[in-house]
């Protein structure tokens, strides 16, 4: 697999974003805690900024209030024109889409009631330093799970929050349910920003960063639930599908139970590896599970960093 070449320049403007989604605990405590004390998201190089990303939803304790803000981020919605005193204009957001003075790098934390683990998520294949910084947290905590998990999206055409900045990354981990906050997943994800923060200052010190070769799943498509005529659901999540994230999907395997009672089979023609099995935000979405293919190829070395590349403080 081709990947671009990764312009060599440190990080310095950084953000860690919590409650894009407003009942997705361990990000908006975390986010609470780093503002009151943010000494944590210091690094020689750099400090990481903390933001509450959407204190309404937030307030709410609801995923979001009118419009799912990782849902808005497209270039056509943050340049669209705004009516102000002077009449219409277009005013483009600040950084959208990357464009200055947007975030050099931005961790957006997320919860999924899904049985996800630790989970990554990066726009595609093509973002080497995004899968060089993933790799890092890999090797953080080799016995625990931390998958990979390409969007298909590209960048310029992103909807997430993170595309705003140049760069990013979404750390998703469950299962948790919404509205609640639990101790592991929040040690978890509180572990994965410092070592995020330590690769970024790792980066920014300028040292060449080997190849690999990278595993990942890449997302296909999704399955809705069983359905009657009047949109309602007919069954639900099979039991031997159920908590299964990532796991093979076979042919011929149960996916659903109806509630009359039968088995739905999986009647796809190859393996796929469902995720974010019977997350509860997407039953508004008709989405009952993504298909995922699983991966590897290669990621290239990153360069060192130019002698002459002016260092920050």
């Amino acid at each position: 697999m081709c990947l671009r070449p990764v312009p060599r320049e440190p990080l310095r403007r950084v953000a860690v974003t919590g409650g894009t989604h407003g009942n997705e605990m361990s990000g908006i405590y975390l986010v609470r805690h780093w503002l009151r004390a943010p000494g944590e998201l210091q690094r020689p190089s750099f400090s990481a900024t903390p933001v509450l990303a959407n204190p309404a939803a937030t307030a709410a304790c609801r995923r979001y209030v009118g419009r799912d803000l990782n849902r808005t981020f497209t270039s056509a919605f943050l340049t669209r024109p705004i009516r102000g005193d002077k009449g219409p204009r277009a005013e483009p957001a600040a950084g959208a889409q990357g464009l200055p003075p947007a975030f050099d790098f931005i961790l957006d934390l997320h919860t999924t009631t899904a049985n996800m683990a630790a989970c990554l998520i990066v726009d595609n294949a093509h973002d080497a330093f995004a899968l060089h910084l993933c790799r890092h947290l890999q090797l953080q905590s080799p016995e625990l799970p931390c998958r990979v998990f390409l969007s298909q999206v590209p960048r310029k055409e992103s909807f997430h929050l993170d595309s705003i900045a140049k760069n990013g990354m979404t750390p998703e981990l469950g299962p948790q349910p919404q509205g609640l906050l639990r101790a592991d997943l929040f040690t978890r994800m509180r572990a994965l920003v410092a070592a995020a923060l330590d690769f970024i200052e790792l980066f920014n010190q300028g040292p060449a960063l080997p190849a690999f070769e990278m595993e990942a799943y890449r997302i296909l498509s999704f399955v809705d639930f069983p359905r009657t005529e009047a949109g309602d659901l007919a069954g639900t999540v099979h039991p031997q599908l159920q908590d299964r994230d990532f796991e093979p999907l076979r042919p011929g395997a149960p996916i659903f139970q109806m509630f009359s009672g039968e088995d739905v089979l999986y009647e796809g023609e190859s393996t796929v590896h469902p995720v974010f099995i019977n997350e509860a935000a997407y039953y508004e979405k008709g989405i009952a599970f993504f298909q995922t293919e699983k991966l590897t190829f290669s990621v290239p070395a990153l360069p060192a960093l130019a002698p002459t590349t002016t260092r920050g403080p």
